[in-house]
């Protein structure tokens, strides 16, 4: 019998990574952000492991570097937290300044909270990605242990 679960999880991978995408971009100015958009992504992953397994999952680049992803957050997390020190204003300061013209198109603002949101969802699908990679490299290569 020929199961419709498998091309329905890949069918549903696309579509959850753009949501979290969005979720990270609505961050920047409303409800959302970096730790939502993680988790979803890091969820949509981990349905392509419990459906079509490791070796599969494994094919996509984002899933093999998910732990240099979490380092790349997590320095440009640091980065927006404390690089305005530098320059003598206090930590997790917001740029441009008020008085400054803001960048952006329509409703996305370019600002360095959306940069702080984007290092966060980096960190949390890479923890969550690496996390169910692991665990999926113990339960792949241990014997089945039956009563």
């Amino acid at each position: 019998m020929i199961s419709f679960v498998p091309p329905l999880s890949r069918l549903l991978l696309w579509p959850s990574l753009i949501i979290a995408l969005a979720l990270w971009l609505k961050g920047g100015a409303s409800v959302g952000g970096g730790f939502p958009a993680g988790a979803l992504a890091g969820l949509a992953v981990l349905l392509q492991y419990v459906v079509i397994g490791r070796d599969q999952t494994r094919r996509y680049a984002a899933v093999r570097y998910a732990a240099p992803l979490a380092g790349v957050g997590l320095l440009l997390v640091v980065g927006t937290a404390f690089l305005p020190v530098l320059a003598g204003y206090t930590p997790m300061s917001l740029f441009p300044r008020p008085d400054q013209q803001e960048l952006g198109v329509g409703g996305l603002h370019l600002h360095t909270a959306l940069i702080f949101e984007g290092g966060l969802m980096l960190i949390v699908f890479g923890l969550v990605v690496t996390v169910i990679d692991r665990f999926a490299l113990r339960t792949g290569t241990e014997g089945e242990s039956g009563p």
